[in-house]
């Protein structure tokens, strides 16, 4: 890998352009590559995960747990794999877990890793942690407050469909149909975890 010091900005200055109940935005004065001055603005985010959850239906195909929620920027009900932003302190398995079964009621008996997307690298510091779940087990939902959205299973195949017919548009879900697709292909291999929290 070649040296990427031609490519790299330097902060010359900072200021807080807004801080609200979720958004914490920036505006940044910095030193380009050829000598040149630019702004950078931005948005802070503490990170999030996704959870890809597999559920054995019972005959031995697997579903996948999904949800629609009403996203108010977009104005429309979206499909979407769990997910959630972290806590101060919170690994992300830890919110991984905490996100499955705030949502879904389900919590799993084994955890992977699978990697980590940046969705939105123009404009936020915002990255999302991936993790698939399996041997899961239904219990009761602890939906946050003002939170509406419904729980529903779907096989790899109606689902990567939809991806394709672009009824799926969502960022995060799109690069789990990725992941979805080439581990269930045996393409791609994950290494299986026991929970963190009780």
């Amino acid at each position: 890998m070649e040296d990427d010091g031609h490519l790299i900005e330097r902060k010359t200055s900072s200021e807080e352009v807004y801080k609200g109940k979720f958004l914490h935005a920036f505006r940044d004065q910095v030193l380009l590559p050829n000598g040149s001055q630019a702004t950078r603005e931005y948005v802070l985010h503490p990170g999030a995960v996704m959870v890809i959850p597999l559920l054995d239906d019972g005959s031995g195909q697997i579903q996948l747990v999904l949800e629609r929620q009403y996203r108010y920027p977009v104005g429309r009900v979206m499909i979407e794999f769990p997910a959630g932003k972290l806590d101060p302190g919170e690994s992300v398995q830890a919110c991984a877990e905490r996100e499955l079964l705030e949502e879904t009621g389900y919590t799993a008996r084994a955890w992977a890793r699978a990697g980590v997307m940046h969705p939105v690298i123009s404009y936020s510091t915002e990255f999302i942690d991936i993790w698939f779940a399996r041997d899961l087990h239904l219990g009761k939902r602890k939906l946050d407050e003002g939170e509406f959205l419904d729980v529903f299973t779907a096989s790899p195949v109606e689902f990567l469909q939809w991806c394709r017919e672009g009824l799926v548009t969502d960022a995060k879900t799109l690069a789990g149909a990725l992941w979805v697709q080439h581990v269930l292909h045996g393409d791609w291999s994950l290494e299986w975890t026991p929970p963190v929290t009780g």
